[in-house]
């Protein structure tokens, strides 16, 4: 590294994805949900961090944050609804997550065409199929796959773009700039 590299300071860095963020009256029945397993309690996910992650961009240079914003709002996908319907985990994180069974057609084609906007500005577009899941703890122990009777139905109206932050206390996650589907978009 030449010595004008180590003397100009790195532009700040922030981590962040996009994401649907539950109203709050979903996110009381997923906490609710959440709280009825059998899991420790310090593992659950805080009620205001319970999301469905759609983009993970990673960390982002200050400077390029216009750009990710700029492909959020060319965005025109039409509202959806997702029915939290199936429980499941996945030993190898240990994450307990509630979900679909089904990705309405509306979700599947936000997802894809985020990518295309990120991808066009240098993101690295994600190579696994796209699983929505709402993390409703890490690191605890398995629990049983099973169906959520009755669904929680969640109407999808906007999406989020998300900072993690670096705090040992929850909330964990802060709204950067929301983004409404459909013809309220603004």
């Amino acid at each position: 590294m030449s010595p004008a590299e180590e003397a100009s300071p790195r532009p700040p860095r922030q981590r962040l994805f996009f994401a649907l963020q539950p109203a709050p009256e979903i996110r009381t029945r997923l906490w609710r949900l959440a709280r009825s397993l059998p899991l420790a309690r310090e593992r659950l996910t805080h009620p205001d961090d319970l999301h469905a992650t759609l983009a993970f961009l990673g960390m982002v240079e200050a400077d390029r944050l216009g750009a990710v914003t700029a492909v959020a709002a060319q965005i025109r996908a039409e509202p959806f609804t997702l029915q939290i319907d199936r429980l499941d985990y996945w030993p190898r994180p240990k994450v307990a997550w509630a979900g679909p069974s089904r990705v309405p057609p509306g979700l599947e084609q936000l997802v894809v065409d985020l990518w295309a906007g990120l991808a066009s500005c240098g993101f690295e577009p994600e190579t696994r199929p796209y699983r929505a899941h709402i993390t409703l703890a890490r690191k605890g122990g398995a629990i049983e796959a099973g169906t959520i009777e009755p669904p929680i139905p969640w109407e999808v109206g906007d999406f989020v773009l998300m900072q993690s932050l670096s705090v040992a206390e929850p909330p964990r996650y802060k709204v950067l700039q929301r983004w409404a589907l459909g013809s309220a978009r603004g």
